[in-house]
C-alpha cells in the first residue's frame, strides 16, 4: 500500500497543488511564520492533503505535504499534519459541496473573530463573494475544551453553520470565535482566493463602522443582484467559456 501511494502520480499531483496553494497563502501576506495551513480533497479515495504542523513555508516542499485519510488516519508520512486537520476533516465529511479549505489568523477577518462579531455585508464588493453575512460561532465551551480540541472546534463551526441555514456553496467562510477563519471553496486553489477576498471585506467592514457604527446591512435586492450576476445558472459576469 505505502510503495502505491508514493508512485501514484495523482497523489503527487494532489500534494504539488496543496503545495502550491500553501505557498500562494504565504505570499499573500495572510499568515505569518507558521500560522496558517490549506488542504485539498480527494473525494474518490477518501482523503485529504493538508500542510504539515509546524514547517515553515520557506522550508516547505511538495513531499513534506502529508495524506489523512477522511477517516483521520495519517497515510505514508513522517510528518504529522497540521494541527488543525480535524476541523478540515470534519467539515469536508459534513458538506460534500467543500473542496478545499484554508485556515489563517489573518488581521482583519481574525479580529473579527476575537471580537465574537460576524460580517455583516455593507457593500457590493462583500455581496459579489458572499450571499450576506460571514458567520461567527460562539466561544468553544469548556466541556468541548477538555475533550479533543480541533475536532470539537470542526464540530462547532459545522453545528453555527447548520443552525443558520447556511448553504456552503453561498457563504464560503466561517469565523471562530476568538481564533480565526475558516474559508473553502472547490479546490485548495480557490480557499485561498476566497480567504483573500474575506480579509479585503472584513477591512471594508471595519472602515464602514469606524465611521459610522451604525451602518445598515446592504439591502437584500442589492446584495443577491451582485452575488448572482457572478454565481448561479444566470450568471453574466465575466467572459462565457472563460475558466
Amino acid at each position: 500500500m505505502k510503495g502505491f501511494l508514493v508512485e501514484d502520480k495523482k497523489l503527487k499531483q494532489l500534494k504539488e497543488i496543496v503545495y502550491e496553494a500553501n505557498m500562494k497563502l504565504h505570499r499573500s501576506n495572510l499568515v505569518l511564520f507558521t500560522w496558517g495551513n490549506v488542504s485539498e480533497v480527494d473525494r474518490e479515495r477518501q482523503l485529504i492533503a493538508i500542510k504539515p504542523s509546524g514547517v515553515e513555508y520557506d522550508k516547505l516542499v511538495p513531499e513534506d505535504i502529508v495524506l489523512v485519510g477522511l477517516d483521520g488516519k495519517t497515510i505514508y508520512s513522517n510528518l504529522k499534519p497540521s494541527a488543525d486537520t480535524k476541523t478540515h476533516l470534519r467539515l469536508y465529511n459534513a458538506f460534500p459541496d467543500i473542496g478545499g479549505i484554508t485556515h489563517t489568523h489573518s488581521k482583519y477577518a481574525t479580529s473579527f473573530a476575537q471580537a465574537h462579531s460576524p460580517i455583516d455585508c455593507f457593500g457590493t464588493t462583500h455581496a459579489d463573494f458572499f450571499l450576506g453575512q460571514v458567520p461567527c460561532t460562539d466561544f468553544i465551551s469548556d466541556k468541548s475544551l477538555n475533550k479533543d480540541y480541533e475536532d470539537e472546534t470542526g464540530i462547532l463551526i459545522v453545528e453555527t453553520l447548520e443552525k443558520k441555514n447556511i448553504d456552503v456553496k453561498n457563504i464560503k467562510a466561517c469565523l471562530v470565535a476568538g481564533h480565526g477563519p475558516f474559508v473553502w471553496g472547490q479546490t485548495a486553489d480557490d480557499s485561498v482566493d476566497m480567504s483573500i477576498v474575506l480579509e479585503e471585506v472584513a477591512h471594508k467592514s471595519l472602515i464602514t463602522l469606524l465611521i459610522n457604527p451604525s451602518t445598515a446591512p446592504l439591502k437584500q435586492t442589492l446584495l443577491e443582484k451582485h452575488f448572482y450576476r457572478k454565481h448561479g445558472k444566470n450568471a453574466y459576469y465575466g467572459q462565457k467559456g472563460a475558466n
